[in-house]
């Protein structure tokens, strides 16, 4: 796809979201129900295919216009990258790493919507330190794996029909990343329940749930590529863009933040005049509008960067680190502009204020990105961003 026609489709995107996501987003959030109808709308825009070849039946778009996707999705409704982020990543790693039999199978259907990818990484005692899961897929009598162990706060866990989970085909491996795979399987397989959902501050249409893996039988093309041990380089190539996709879809909920504080500031009158024309709301907004700037500009150079070649786990933890904590700060300050206002759920700084922080901790904590940041900055790779 051309850039001209990368613009265009992103310009679509947004002329979707301004007329047939915002004005709905109020009954959305007010409603219990599953949002069918706007999955199917997404997928009738090519949205689930964006990161697949076309080859495959997507559009394969690049990583700067995914990210910019990512963010206009976040600006219209919070909730709507996250029923496709990981759906990407699950389709990029088959992608990239994927036989080209696990490619036919599942990637053409995937680019359509036909059926929906989940990835299955953290664990009750192992959350941003993958190496730590306890998961195991061990080789059986017929040649293929048994799956045992469980999984929690999984992304489209009920709604998927896809999964990849990482898991350990050899516990003993030394190191322990070469006995870390990936695999595949599907929703319905034998011994394979999602028992629960969790209920949550925020984003409460997207079913975020628990898995639990009963002696699953997988037959013996169910790990990624083939070969095992590869599984945690595979997935940490994927999860750089991952961490992008998080940096702008905070950078979309800021947007969103801001303006909300603009319109509000405009005709909320005190002292006999809006409380835009007073000093100390301007300095709000104006602290808004720049930290959204920032974050965003930082996104899309880690997109850029991404989608060079270059390595990008510096950066893209940079842009997730930024834009994460600007989104906190910036949907707080939308409430301060709102005064009590912005404490009730009749506006919808609320809600923003609510949604924020699962940016921080999602896709490895902030606290983990700050540590990658700076072994990175320690092994010398600061001078490659010309920061030294």
């Amino acid at each position: 796809m051309h850039t001209e026609d990368e613009n265009a489709l992103v310009e679509a995107i947004r002329r979707y979201v301004s007329k047939e996501i915002k004005p709905r987003v109020p009954a959305l959030e007010a409603s219990d129900e599953y949002p069918h109808d706007v999955i199917a709308q997404m997928a009738e825009l090519g949205l689930f295919g964006i990161v697949i070849p076309e080859e495959y039946g997507g559009l394969g778009l690049s990583v700067p216009v995914y990210t910019r996707i990512m963010e206009e999705l976040s600006f219209g409704w919070a909730s709507l990258p996250s029923f496709i982020n990981s759906h990407c990543s699950v389709s990029s790693i088959l992608n990239r790493y994927g036989t080209e039999e696990q490619k036919q199978k599942y990637l053409p259907r995937m680019a359509q919507g036909e059926i929906r990818g989940a990835i299955a990484l953290t664990e009750p005692s192992a959350g941003s330190d993958l190496q730590s899961i306890s998961t195991t897929a061990t080789p059986n009598a017929e040649g293929g794996w048994t799956l045992k162990g469980s999984k929690i706060f999984i992304t489209n866990g009920e709604q998927a029909s896809i999964y990849i989970a990482l898991v350990k085909t050899n516990p003993a491996a030394k190191p322990i990343k070469d006995g870390i795979s990936l695999c595949i399987l599907e929703r319905g397989t034998p011994g394979f329940t999602v028992p629960s959902l969790y209920h949550k501050m925020g984003f409460k249409h997207v079913d975020t749930a628990e898995l639990v893996f009963d002696n699953v039988q997988l037959s013996a093309d169910a790990i990624v590529g083939g070969t095992p041990g590869k599984g945690l380089s595979q997935l940490l190539d994927v999860i750089e863009t991952g961490r992008i996709a998080i940096a702008a879809t905070a950078v979309g909920l800021g947007r969103s933040a801001l303006e909300a504080a603009l319109t509000y500031a405009q005709q909320r009158e005190t002292f006999g005049t809006p409380i835009a024309n007073h000093q100390a709301v301007q300095g709000l907004l104006a602290d808004m509008a720049a930290k959204v700037m920032a974050a965003r500009a930082l996104t899309m150079e880690a997109a850029r960067v991404k989608h060079s070649g270059q390595r990008c786990d510096m950066l893209a933890g940079m842009a997730k680190m930024v834009a994460s904590e600007m989104g906190a700060e910036v949907c707080l300050s939308a409430v301060r502009v709102h005064g009590g206002y912005g404490y009730v759920s009749e506006f919808p700084v609320e809600r923003y204020y609510r949604e924020a922080p699962i940016y921080i901790v999602t896709e490895g904590t902030n606290e983990i990105q700050k540590m990658v940041i700076a072994k990175r900055l320690l092994a010398g790779d600061g001078a490659a961003l010309g920061l030294l």
